[in-house]
C-alpha cells in the first residue's frame, strides 16, 4: 500500500487539492497547506520512490522564491488596470456613456441593446474588471430597457454577456496573467487578442440585430419623447469626415518627417483635439455649428477613447511597456475624474482599497502556488500531467479541445486567477512539446474563461447580475408603473444564446491560429537561401585583394617581399605587404634550401632565410 502511495503521490496530490478547492476552502491557504503537507509526506517516502526528488534542505528555496513574485515587472499592471478601472466607474463614466450612446441609437430597434455591446466593450478597454462592468451596466441600463419593454431574458444576457468583454478585450487582467504564466510578453498578448475580441463584439450586435428582426417586440426603438438631444447625425458624420481629413493631411505633411508610429500618435492627436475643441466651442460659445446629438457623444466618447488609446495604442506601437502603460492609464483616469469634479477623497479611498486588496489576493494566490508548485514538480508532478496530456488522442486539436473542457468546467467553479496560477504552468509543457504556439493558446484560455464567467449555474456574470437586478415588483419612478421582478431562470435562458457564440470563437481560433498568430512579424528573408562566405587570408576568387585591403593579404600573413614574375614583360609586382629592410619570409612548408622545383622546370635559386637571431639591418 505504501509503495501504491509512493509512486502515485502526484495524482493524488493533484486530486486532494482540487478537491479542496472545490469544497470552497481559501485558495491561497489551501495551496500553501497542501504544498507542505505533502512534502512532508514525500520526504518521508523518498527512500521508496525513485521518482519523488524531495528532502528537508529544500524548504530554504522558499523565500528567494517568494522574493522571485516580488520582482516580477509584468505583475505591477495588475494594481493599475484595476486602479484605472476603479477611478473610471466610480466618476460615473459608465452612466454618462450608456446615456449617451443609448442617445445615439434610440431610433434604431434594440439602440439600448447595441450601448450596451459598445459601452460593454469601452467599459472592457478601460476598466478591464468584469464585476465592475456588469455591475455599473445592470444598475443603469436594465432598469431603462425594463422601461421600455425589452424581453428580460434578453436583456439581461446582453448586460451579462457585455461584461464578461472585460476577460478578452486589452488591457484585460485576465491577458497580464496569462502572459506572466506562459512566460511570453504581455504586449504580444495584447495584439493577439485583440482581432478575437473584436470578433466577440461584431457577433453580440450580430445577435442583436437577428433577434429585432425575428423578434422585434422583444427589442423595441426609444420612443421620440425620449430622445432628449435630438436628431443631427449628419452633422456627426459631418465631424468625423472631417477629423479623419485633419488626420490624413497632417501624416502626410506636417508630421512627414517623423517615424510612422510618431507620426501616427501626433496626427491622431491633432483630429482628436480638432473635434473635441469644436465641440466645446459649440458648446459654450453658442456656434450652433453641430447638433447637441453630436456635441454630446464626441464631449462624451472622446475621454475615454483618449485613454484607451494611451493605454493601449502606446503599448501596441512599442512606445511603452504594459506596466508604463497601466501606470499612464491610472494617472489619465485620474485626470478624468478631477476634469469631470468626480475625483474626492472618498472616491481616491475606496479606489485605494479595493486596489490594495485585489494586489493582496494575487500576491498571496502566488506566494500559495509557489509552495504547490515546488512539491509538486519535486514528485515529477509536472511529468504525470504532460504524458497524460500527450498520450491524449487527435493530437495538437486533441489536446486543445480536452483542455478547453476540463478548463471551461474548473471555471464554473474557481477564479481565473486559480486557474491561471495552478493549471497553465502545468499546461505549458505539454503545449509546448506539441509545438503549439503559446500566445495563440493564452488567447484560446481567456476566451474559455469569458465563457465560463457566462455559464449556468455558477457563472461569475450572472452572480454579479443577480445581486442587482430586481427581485421583486417595482415601480419605475418614471413611467409611474409597477414592473415585475427578474427570476433567475430568466437570466440563464438569456444567456444561453451569447455561451453558444462564445464556443463557436473558441472553435473559430483553434481553426484558424491566424487570428491570434498576426501579432508575429513576417520576416522577408528566407534563412534557407542565405549564403555566408568566410573570406580568405589570400586573394579572392576573382584574383582581386582579399578583405578588401590595399594589396590584399596573399601568400603568409605577413606577405612576401614584391617580386617580378619571371617573363613578365611588363615588370608587374605581386601583391604584398612590403617590410622594409627585413627581406621576406619563406613560403610555408619549405625549408632553407628546399626545391620545390617541378620536373622539366629549371630550378629556381630560393631567397635565403632570414637570421633572426640578429638584429634587423636597414641598410
Amino acid at each position: 500500500m505504501i509503495d501504491l502511495i509512493a509512486h502515485n503521490l502526484a495524482p493524488i496530490m493533484f486530486v486532494t487539492v482540487m478537491a479542496m478547492l472545490l469544497i470552497g476552502y481559501p485558495v491561497a491557504f489551501t495551496l500553501a497547506a497542501g504544498g507542505l503537507l505533502f512534502f512532508v509526506i514525500g520526504v518521508e517516502l523518498s527512500h521508496i520512490s525513485s521518482e519523488i526528488r524531495l528532502f528537508w534542505p529544500l524548504l530554504q528555496s522558499h523565500p528567494e522564491r517568494i522574493y522571485g513574485i516580488m520582482y516580477n515587472d509584468t505583475l505591477l499592471a495588475i494594481p493599475f488596470f484595476t486602479f484605472m478601472g476603479l477611478i473610471l466607474e466610480r466618476s460615473r463614466m459608465a452612466e454618462d456613456l450608456l446615456d449617451t450612446i443609448g442617445q445615439l441609437f434610440g431610433p434604431v430597434r434594440g439602440g439600448l441593446a447595441y450601448a450596451a455591446v459598445l459601452v460593454g466593450a469601452l467599459l472592457a478597454a478601460t476598466t478591464g474588471v468584469v464585476a465592475a462592468s456588469v455591475i455599473a451596466m445592470g444598475l443603469i441600463s436594465l432598469p431603462i430597457m425594463m422601461r421600455y419593454n425589452y424581453n428580460r431574458g434578453f436583456a439581461t444576457g446582453t448586460i451579462a454577456a457585455s461584461g464578461t468583454l472585460a476577460q478578452i478585450v486589452p488591457p484585460s487582467l485576465v491577458l497580464i496573467v496569462m502572459a506572466d504564466q506562459l512566460g511570453r510578453s504581455v504586449g504580444d498578448m495584447y495584439v493577439g487578442a485583440l482581432l478575437p475580441a473584436l470578433v466577440i463584439i461584431g457577433a453580440y450586435c450580430l445577435l442583436v440585430f437577428a433577434v429585432t428582426i425575428i423578434k422585434p417586440h422583444w427589442a423595441p426603438a426609444l420612443p421620440p419623447e425620449t430622445r432628449t438631444l435630438g436628431g443631427g447625425v449628419t452633422s456627426l458624420v459631418l465631424l468625423l469626415v472631417a477629423s479623419v481629413g485633419i488626420y490624413l493631411a497632417t501624416y502626410h505633411t506636417v508630421f512627414a518627417e517623423m517615424r510612422s508610429e510618431v507620426r501616427l500618435v501626433w496626427a491622431a492627436t491633432t483630429a482628436t483635439v480638432f473635434a473635441l475643441a469644436l465641440s466645446l466651442a459649440n458648446r459654450h460659445l453658442k456656434l450652433n455649428i453641430l447638433s447637441r446629438l453630436a456635441e454630446q457623444v464626441v464631449i462624451v466618447l472622446i475621454p475615454p477613447l483618449a485613454l484607451i488609446f494611451l493605454v493601449l495604442g502606446t503599448i501596441f506601437l512599442g512606445i511603452a511597456t504594459p506596466t508604463e502603460g497601466g501606470a499612464m492609464g491610472a494617472t489619465g483616469a485620474l485626470v478624468l475624474a478631477l476634469v469631470k469634479r468626480r475625483l474626492s477623497f472618498s472616491v481616491l479611498k475606496q479606489a485605494l482599497d479595493a486596489t490594495t486588496k485585489l494586489a493582496a489576493f494575487v500576491m498571496f494566490i502566488l506566494i500559495g502556488a509557489r509552495v504547490f508548485g515546488l512539491t509538486f514538480y519535486g514528485i515529477n508532478g509536472n511529468v504525470w500531467i504532460e504524458e497524460l496530456l500527450l498520450a491524449l488522442p487527435g493530437g495538437e486539436i486533441g489536446f486543445l479541445l480536452t483542455v478547453t473542457v476540463i478548463v471551461f468546467i474548473l471555471g464554473c467553479f474557481l477564479d481565473f486567477f486559480e486557474i491561471a496560477f495552478i493549471m497553465v504552468p502545468l499546461l505549458v509543457p505539454a503545449a509546448e512539446t506539441l509545438g503549439i504556439d503559446l500566445i495563440w493558446f493564452g488567447v484560446i484560455l481567456g476566451i474559455n474563461l469569458q465563457t465560463s464567467f457566462l455559464t449556468p449555474p455558477f457563472g461569475f456574470s450572472l452572480f454579479y447580475l443577480r445581486s442587482i437586478a430586481p427581485m421583486k415588483e417595482w415601480k419605475d419612478e418614471v413611467s409611474g408603473r409597477i414592473l415585475p421582478a427578474v427570476k433567475t431562470t430568466e437570466i440563464y435562458k438569456g444567456a444561453i444564446p451569447f455561451i453558444i457564440i462564445q464556443f463557436l470563437m473558441i472553435i473559430l481560433v483553434i481553426a484558424f491560429p491566424g487570428l491570434v498568430t498576426h501579432y508575429k512579424q513576417e520576416s522577408t528573408v528566407n534563412p534557407n537561401e542565405v549564403e555566408i562566405t568566410i573570406p580568405t587570408f589570400g586573394g579572392g576568387s576573382d584574383g582581386g585583394p582579399a578583405f578588401g585591403l590595399p594589396g590584399g593579404l596573399s601568400g603568409s600573413p605577413f606577405g612576401s617581399p614584391p617580386t617580378t614574375s619571371p617573363g613578365d614583360g611588363n615588370g608587374q609586382q605581386n601583391n604584398g605587404l612590403q617590410l622594409p629592410g627585413i627581406g621576406g619570409l619563406p613560403p610555408l612548408g619549405t625549408q632553407p634550401g628546399d626545391a620545390s622545383d617541378a620536373p622539366g622546370e629549371t630550378p629556381q635559386e630560393q631567397p635565403a632565410a632570414p637570421d633572426l637571431s640578429q638584429p634587423p639591418s636597414f641598410d
